[in-house]
């Protein structure tokens, strides 16, 4: 996904403005209820799902879910002035990175956050270049499924033609004219798997105190 400039500025601030810090271990964190608001999620049910996901997205990598996902309470006031108990999560970057890959890449909020909280630093051109390198693996990913079907309708066919191989990457929103000689596509995702694995591991929430 694209994103003008003035809107890229306007996501980081709103993203920016939600982060927690642990004082005593200089730990940056993020609570789940602050982190819905700003992905667009209008629900805690339907938010806590996309949460469960990204647990599982841990745990499948052999990486300690507590590390990164701590549920806590917090009490809030109610309408009558009393106080009532709230689920909620301490979230470490790696977290919030694993919960926007679960959720829908189509909404913008959430396009924007696979891409803020993949990086190690907040600096602007940082998250630009973040940005074009997954639309980078997007264009590559979806030319590769492009050829898997251009294949497939050669063999189905017999033959095919440059109008129809044309029509079907446009279909794609893929112009081949424009694709630059960059990285080859395995690179790529071993070097986003790459950074990603030192994420996890040099991003954990504080100990619990006793």
């Amino acid at each position: 996904m694209e994103f003008e400039k003035t809107k890229l500025i306007e996501l980081k601030e709103k993203f920016d403005s939600i982060i927690n810090t642990e004082e005593k271990e200089n730990i940056e964190f993020w609570y789940a209820r602050d982190l819905q608001t700003q992905l667009g999620y209008k629900r805690w049910e339907n938010f806590i799902e996309t949460i469960k996901k990204a647990r599982q997205s841990c745990e499948n990598t052999d990486i300690t879910v507590e590390n990164h996902f701590r549920e806590v309470t917090k009490m809030v006031k109610i309408g009558s002035g009393a106080n009532r108990k709230l689920q909620d999560y301490m979230l470490t970057r790696y977290a919030c990175y694993l919960i926007a890959q679960n959720g829908d890449s189509k909404k913008e909020e959430i396009a924007f956050a696979q891409t803020y909280f993949a990086v190690q630093t907040r600096k602007q051109e940082i998250i630009e270049d973040r940005i074009k390198l997954n639309n980078r693996l997007e264009a590559r990913e979806k030319l590769k499924e492009s050829e898997k079907q251009l294949s497939k309708n050669i063999y189905e066919r017999g033959v095919d033609n440059n109008l129809s191989v044309r029509k079907m990457l446009n279909k794609r929103g893929i112009k081949p004219e424009n694709l630059k000689p960059v990285e080859d596509l395995k690179k790529l995702e071993r070097r986003v798997k790459s950074e990603n694995k030192k994420m996890a591991n040099h991003n954990k929430l504080p100990k619990r105190n006793k």
